[in-house]
């Protein structure tokens, strides 16, 4: 059983349960073996009918805190019986007709890796609700709920058996996705079963509920822990149920993410021809996806004018960069079904150790056209030299060049404000006043633009890569800029390719 909670009792007497091999933590196509010989056993959930939990009326003389909480267990009840509901029309409205359709439109092999640990699942949050309806009813008394969490999803099985479904969540899509693209009954099948559901939710909107349902369970109970007063008794329980919960959220979106990158890796090397080198390296079993990401190439002409800007798929191997063009193009009956995922065209690819960052204030004859020098202007020459040197300033040529002008106009004012001290008349808004006026407000506008560059920076991610030689054989290298998402995401591509670059060489 999952757990041994307080007030759970079996809903039938026949019901037969055993829990899957830790070790079965995921599903091959390949092969023609049985659900018991790959540690899926059977589990009886259709006659598991818990009852309806169901707060009675509110009572009189509750605490503002009291009444919030009441309406957050509500809130509970509500999310996981509409949980329990979508595992339910997963069996029911999908696995259980396909696997009993004549002639089959997807093999019971392939409904197996599909449905892989659904009734698992159904299983665990059937008995979680059983006892929840044990805590609503005797909700005004008790008012605890935070040790019925630690009680049932703090066992070792839980985690295994959301993992193994994580696991194999992009598999089974992958399944999904071909058999739609290949298979006219089978897309027709997922059609007409959306179409009759109430709320035409798609296979996939139910499937990636469980992937969900954590973060949502971890909200709730934050929320229900605010309304907990210091020295109530469902207060440490809750704490502890919270440190539970996202621990064990933490694990399955690490699970997620390293599924990802291995679908990741899978997508683009269909997108090299098989007799390609690259292709080699990527199928070698030897490379690693450090690094994934959809960043902004873009290219300026020699006058800051912004020549073009498009999406590229950004991949950090352990050896090597790879960037590919994103062709989203597919058929728009079966994206609406299941998200097909963009197609990648293979740009170029270097090796890591070849890949150099261009970071601010670095020279170099061989960037020199993204770089621009800015010499600060004026007539304090020997001041100014004393205070700072001559700057570099990278980001977008239009902000070099606006910044450039208005250190040429400060200079020229500059020397205009010398002249004006020189007149031996008054003369109306001719005067050292005026004249100092104009050199703050070009010094103001200067910091606005330095501000403008210095966050351009943030987010741009320069890479020098090697080019092909030219005719005399001589090394060319040519730069690529990245506009990133944010900041953070700079940082952590600078620092990614730093230490990968360490690795290679360790």
């Amino acid at each position: 059983m999952w757990a041994r909670q307080e007030g759970l009792h079996h809903p039938h007497p026949h019901t037969v349960v055993r829990c899957p091999s830790s070790s079965s933590s995921s599903v091959s196509c390949s092969g023609d073996s049985e659900e018991e010989d790959m540690g899926l056993l059977e589990v009886s959930v259709t006659d598991i009918k818990p009852p309806a939990p169901e707060l009675g009326p509110m009572p009189d003389g509750l605490s503002p805190q009291q009444v919030v909480r009441r309406h957050i267990l509500g809130s509970i009840v509500q999310s996981e019986g509409s949980y329990v509901e979508s595992l339910k029309r997963v069996l029911q409205d999908y696995r259980n007709p396909l696997m009993e359709m004549e002639p089959k439109v997807l093999s019971a092999r392939k409904c197996q890796v599909v449905f892989f640990r659904v009734k698992e699942i159904l299983h665990c949050h059937s008995m979680f609700q059983i006892a929840l309806s044990s805590r609503v009813a005797e909700w005004d008394s008790t008012e605890k709920i935070g040790d019925l969490f630690v009680a049932s999803f703090s066992k070792s099985m839980v985690l295994d058996v959301y993992s193994d479904y994580v696991n194999n969540f992009t598999n089974a899509m992958s399944i999904i996705k071909k058999a739609c693209l290949t298979k006219p009954a089978f897309l027709e099948f997922l059609k007409r079963r959306q179409v009759c559901s109430p709320d035409r939710v798609t296979l996939y909107g139910l499937m990636v509920k469980p992937i969900q349902r954590f973060p949502q369970f971890i909200l709730l109970l934050q929320d229900m822990l605010k309304n907990t007063p210091r020295g109530h008794p469902d207060r440490l329980s809750l704490q502890l149920a919270l440190t539970e919960l996202e621990t064990l959220a933490e694990k399955l979106n690490e699970q997620k993410r390293l599924a990802d990158q291995v679908a990741e890796i899978q997508q683009l090397t269909k997108s090299v021809s098989d007799r390609s080198s690259l292709n080699k390296l990527l199928t070698s079993g030897q490379r690693q996806l450090l690094l994934c990401e959809t960043l902004t190439e873009t290219v300026y002409g020699d006058r800051g004018q912004l020549i073009k800007s498009k999406e590229r798929r950004v991949f950090l191997l352990n050896d090597m960069l790879v960037c590919a063009n994103i062709n989203f193009k597919g058929q728009l009956e079966i994206s609406s079904l299941v998200p097909l995922g963009p197609k990648y065209v293979v740009k170029w690819n270097t090796a890591l150790p070849q890949v150099q960052v261009v970071e601010v204030g670095q020279d170099g004859s061989s960037y020199d056209k993204d770089n621009v020098l800015i010499q600060h202007a004026g007539t304090k020459k020997a001041s100014a030299a004393g205070q700072a040197q001559n700057k570099v300033y990278f980001g977008p040529p239009r902000l070099f060049q606006e910044l450039q002008d208005l250190q040429k106009d400060l200079a020229v004012v500059e020397q205009i404000t010398f002249l004006i001290s020189t007149l031996h008349g008054t003369y109306q808004n001719l005067n050292m006043t005026v004249a100092q006026d104009w050199c703050l407000a070009l010094q103001r506008l200067m910091r606005v633009k330095e501000e403008e560059i210095h966050s351009a920076n943030k987010c741009r991610l320069r890479l020098l890569l090697p080019g092909k030689p030219d005719k005399s054989g001589r090394p060319i290298s040519f730069m690529v800029v990245f506009i990133t998402p944010n900041p953070l995401s700079k940082i952590s591509w600078v620092n990614r390719l730093h230490l990968a670059k360490i690795g290679l060489r360790e």
